[in-house]
């Protein structure tokens, strides 16, 4: 079937017997490692003893990924990556500090695609900015390594189709580090869903509360409207650097939305049985960033900041089976942090971030859901249903760390599956 009829395909019906029929098999050993094109769902490659990870994007948030990586067993980082020689020459200085040798560096804006062609590299890690990662996803999926790429993997339609084909084509993993997905309370939520213990699900809510006005990649210090030197070249500060704003002053839509529907879509076995039908979506007006720019930095540039996405993002998802989810997105509102995490069956429902509430019924109209279930009864719960994978590694995940261990259980899964060379989601739920 040529790509663009089954992307024709794909928004019809006719898929969802398939679908339905290999949800009870992804799981199972699919190994077509000879087979060029076809779909990578239940996919896995021969094991991999020593993982060799080439590093990409040191800004923000790259430093403390790769010195997470230099922590995992079985994982050894043999390049570094990043367009600011300064960024790879202090993860040296750590490393050699740290006890660990130097390793090969890349730098400029293609410095990726050097480091893309050694030998000696097995998995692309990418950390780098929102509007390169397709580019370094692609690069490394052609020279046949598996790529594992921060959020957003894409920024268009067409750019995550591009993914998908070259994935299927090189036959190598392209995952998203949605490290959400691998929360403590995320997979206690998935293993009572696989128990059933919420009945038939009807509704969900998921999305990212966070407020980011006062972080750096909103409101400073870089002009937006200066440029610096990369490669002989004059490259504006916005759209190579992290700052965010640039795609909010562009667009409305919600951004960033894989945190909250993350683990809100593995419950409910997104394409693996149901699949998003359609949306609404509809924004409020654009005033809190602007509001802050102009109380905390009167006559600066952040005082004179225009954004075109509204402050707060709503879309109304139902899927195929009938069942409904709230997606919300907020960074620029004064408001606490949350994900909400929200799933509602027949039985009761589970509330997750920040706070941990929930209830279910075992017998029809037996009390339990007139109020939650108390701190003591929750802590129960947690000990009886808490997830294999947390309860067997949480000594690790605390030496690793990385925003409360999710990130370090992101990261044991997937190289767990590497060195068995097992799907991804073999045993997980």
């Amino acid at each position: 079937m040529k790509d663009t009829n089954r992307r024709e395909f794909l928004k019809g019906t006719a898929w969802m017997g398939l679908a339905g029929a290999m949800a009870g098999c992804v799981t199972k050993n699919l190994h077509i490692a000879n087979s060029s094109g076809a779909p990578m769902q239940g996919y896995h490659d021969k094991p991999i003893e020593e993982i060799r990870v080439g590093f990409v994007g040191l800004g923000r948030r790259g430093p403390k990924s790769c010195r997470r990586l230099t922590l995992l067993p079985g994982v050894r980082i043999v390049a570094i990556c990043d367009y600011v020689p300064e960024r790879t020459a202090a993860i040296n200085d750590w490393r050699v500090k740290s006890g660990f040798p130097k390793v090969p560096e890349y730098n400029g804006l293609e410095g990726y695609k050097r480091m893309s062609a050694r030998d000696d590299v097995d998995v692309i890690y990418s950390v780098a900015s929102w509007d390169s990662h397709t580019n370094i996803n692609l690069c490394a999926l052609e020279n046949g390594k598996h790529v594992f790429t921060e959020m957003p993997g894409a920024l268009t339609v067409e750019d995550c189709w591009r993914q998908v084909e070259a994935s299927e084509k090189a036959r190598r993993h392209c995952m998203l580090l949605e490290n959400c997905c691998y929360g403590e309370d995320e997979m206690l939520l998935l293993n009572m869903v696989r128990k059933g213990l919420f009945g038939e699900l009807v509704h969900a809510e998921a999305g990212y509360i966070h407020d980011q006005r006062g972080l750096d990649h909103l409101m400073g210090p870089d002009d937006p409207n200066k440029s610096f030197v990369i490669d002989g070249k004059a490259v504006p500060k916005i759209g190579v650097t992290p700052n965010l704003r640039n795609y909010y002053m562009k667009a409305h839509g919600n951004w960033y939305p894989t945190h909250g529907l993350g683990p809100i879509a593995r419950c409910l076995n997104i394409n693996r049985g149901d699949a998003f039908d359609y949306l609404v979506s509809m924004e409020s007006k654009s005033a809190c960033l602007q509001a802050y720019g102009k109380g905390k930095y009167p006559g600066g540039w952040q005082s004179k900041i225009d954004i075109v996405k509204g402050d707060m993002n709503q879309s109304l998802i139902r899927t195929k089976l009938g069942r409904s989810i709230l997606l919300q997105h907020d960074i620029f509102s004064p408001r606490p942090y949350s994900r909400l995490l929200v799933l509602t069956g027949t039985h009761g429902e589970f509330r997750g971030y920040p706070s941990l509430q929930m209830t279910f019924e075992k017998d029809w109209g037996d009390g339990a859901t007139h109020n939650f279930f108390t701190a003591s009864k929750i802590e129960e719960i947690k000990e009886q249903y808490g997830h294999a994978c947390w309860k067997a590694a949480k000594a690790l995940i605390k030496k690793i760390g990385g925003h409360g261990g999710i990130d370090a259980m992101m990261d044991l899964r997937w190289t767990y599956c590497l060195h068995k060379g097992l799907v991804r989601r073999a045993k997980l739920g």
